[in-house]
């Protein structure tokens, strides 16, 4: 839940004349009960940041997975999703599945190595800036549905129709009534969704705020990332707490049998991503499936809803909601 226009910064956001983005007043903030104040322009990364980053939120795990370990994992992950492709066509099935989090969640990159081998022409990202003036005027979910994939397509949202349970309720873009509106509504749309057959993923990947910090000083200080650091950004630092309070109602509101929310604990980027993949291959009854080399889940950093989130090995960003 965070600016669905990241580009928006780079095209309108004013610069300074050696090219990085006009200074950031430093920020307070209030994590694990104690007072910090953040100066994201200073080039040396925190220790207290960079200390507690992985850890933070309750992760389960003390280091990254080791990359030769990823690889060889994701390649075979890989060649699975190119077989449930071919299962799509052959079909006819179609697949949305949404990826909501926190801004620096790693949402991008998650979909990016979901796709990387699939064939571009029936597998598809959506990432809408936002909404025209014409768009606004239209039902809510009209301009999503538009996207939907069609007989043999495979569909990321790269943020979705839940930007109104998320940035659009913090940064108040729309109105309480409207929340509202989306909250009763978004079930009965996605039971539609799955009445027509097409198998629906929806994922929100869960970051600590240490860990949040951290990426957003790596953007900040990237002249290769730096587009995606936003004002919207920098607004939302200091409302981690109204973001959870948002979290929490949303899953609290939407989490159903038939749409379940995946949580997916994404501290540690290699992880999350395998998690995503897996979760996807598992669900789905392709043609020549090799369970064997997906693996089994990984149930410290995947599992369902607020209850997962409350859970002991699933302390999260919703904790002191």
């Amino acid at each position: 839940m965070g600016d669905s226009s990241k580009t928006a910064n780079k095209k309108n956001g004013k610069k300074s004349s050696n090219g990085n983005a006009l200074p950031v007043k430093p920020i307070k903030l209030k994590i694990a009960g104690e007072t910090r104040e953040f100066d994201i322009d200073q080039p040396k990364l925190p220790g207290w940041i960079d200390d507690h980053a992985l850890e933070s939120g309750g992760y389960p795990y003390s280091s990254k997975m080791k990359e030769e370990e990823y690889e060889d994992t994701l390649e075979r992950l890989q060649i699975e999703l190119v077989k449930m492709q071919y299962w799509l066509q052959e079909t006819g099935g179609r697949v949305i599945s949404v990826f909501e989090g926190r801004d620096a969640a790693g949402k991008g990159g998650t979909i990016f190595t979901i796709r990387q081998f699939m064939n571009p022409r029936t597998a598809r990202n959506v990432a809408l800036p936002k909404p025209t003036e014409t768009e606004r005027g239209q039902w809510y979910f009209q301009r999503y549905a538009g996207h939907f994939p069609t007989s043999g397509e495979f569909v990321t949202f790269d943020r979705s129709w839940y930007n109104r349970a998320g940035v659009e309720r913090v940064m108040e873009f729309c109105t309480r009534q409207q929340v509202e509106i989306f909250l009763t509504e978004a079930p009965d749309f996605e039971r539609m969704i799955i009445t027509e057959g097409i198998h629906l993923f929806k994922f929100w990947l869960d970051i600590g705020q240490e860990m949040q910090l951290k990426r957003f000083h790596e953007r900040r200080h990237s002249a290769l990332k730096s587009w995606k650091f936003s004002p919207m950004d920098v607004a939302g630092i200091s409302r981690w707490d109204d973001y959870s309070e948002a979290l929490h109602v949303m899953l609290e509101r939407t989490d159903m049998p038939y749409a379940p929310w995946t949580i997916i604990r994404s501290n540690d980027k290699r992880r999350a991503r395998l998690a995503a993949i897996r979760r996807i291959l598992l669900s789905l009854p392709y043609s020549g499936r090799d369970l064997e080399a997906i693996g089994p889940e990984d149930e410290a950093i995947i599992g369902r809803g607020a209850a997962f989130l409350a859970s002991s090995t699933g302390k999260s960003s919703t904790a002191d909601t």
